[in-house]
């Protein structure tokens, strides 16, 4: 559907990181979620992503959550590496360590804590490009870090070569769509939406693909609706991602008094594998909380109404 021969499209979901009740990386569920997810045919995997707690993690679990992602994979789709932190040189080590550990191209956001300006947002960008030699994507997602990458900037740097795609989260449809429009001649570029609730319409736009949360859940689903936008059988398209909308409303389960945005959807993603058996449990990292008794029938029930029960 793109002019530009994008390297990395179709589903590649932001993978939850499985974790033992202490906190440690549950490797066999990860494992066996990683199989889940290449035998349902997406197209590569996101590791360490927001869905992934990279935030959460220690840099020993991170490591390790990655090692197990690429050993799983096992060449069979190429595994991106989440190199979410702070500053310029702290995303610059986790790139090296990602490299090492196997990844095929790394993420990386704007900095964030640090007040920064988009001169240096530019700066930052162009410097992981220069010390890693993977392919670097950007990340837009400001309601993590609270910058928004303009699409003028992610366009320079594309033209320059700095950054080979951009996963956009950001809910600025507008944006990236300037984005896909501006980089059609870009050959290799990929434009990726987060915007799991309008893959259909991105896909229509121009997209080269999606990186979806709720992918981890239905994976199935995802590369259907995508198959069906790259056949152009939008009617069927519609109706797919009608219903993963409607399944979507697992993130409505946690009472919103007592867990914020990320215990709503990772606790979410994570309750529903551990329902499909796809994964033991659905811990989560300090401080959010797993899901209640009750919150678990709500997620239940989501996946009972999508067929997936």
């Amino acid at each position: 559907m793109s002019p530009r021969n994008p390297r990395f499209g179709g589903v590649i979901p932001p993978v939850v990181t499985p974790l033992a009740p202490d906190g440690e990386v549950d490797g066999a569920s990860l494992e066996r979620l990683v199989d889940f997810l290449i035998e349902a045919g997406v197209s590569g995997l996101f590791a360490l992503g927001s869905s992934g707690e990279a935030a959460f993690l220690t840099d020993a679990r991170r490591d390790k959550a990655l090692e197990v992602a690429v050993r799983a994979a096992a060449g069979r789709v190429p595994v991106i590496a989440g190199c979410i932190e702070t500053t310029t040189s702290r995303v610059i080590e986790r790139a090296e360590v990602a490299a090492k550990l196997g990844a095929d191209a790394v993420v990386a956001t704007a900095p964030f804590y640090a007040r920064i300006h988009p001169v240096e947002v530019d700066r930052h960008f162009r410097a992981v490009a220069a010390a890693v030699d993977l392919p670097l994507l950007a990340y837009d997602v400001p309601v993590s870090v609270h910058t928004k990458l303009a699409a003028d900037l992610v366009l320079s740097l594309a033209a320059d070569g700095v950054v080979a795609g951009l996963k956009d989260s950001s809910g600025d449809d507008a944006g990236f769509r300037q984005v896909v429009l501006g980089s059609a001649g870009l050959a290799g570029f990929s434009a990726l939406t987060g915007h799991e609730l309008v893959v259909d319409a991105m896909m229509l736009a121009g997209a080269d693909g999606a990186v979806p949360g709720l992918g981890n859940v239905d994976p199935h689903g995802y590369v259907r609706l995508l198959q069906a936008c790259a056949e152009q059988r939008w009617a069927e398209a519609r109706a797919e991602q009608d219903r993963l909308t409607r399944l979507f409303r697992i993130v409505e389960a946690a009472s919103p008094a007592t867990a914020g945005g990320s215990t709503r959807g990772v606790g979410a993603f994570k309750t529903a594998l551990a329902l499909r058996g796809v994964i033991d449990g659905a811990a989560v990292a300090a401080p959010m909380r797993e899901l209640t008794g009750e919150e678990t029938r709500a997620v239940a029930a989501c996946l009972e109404e999508a067929g997936l029960l």
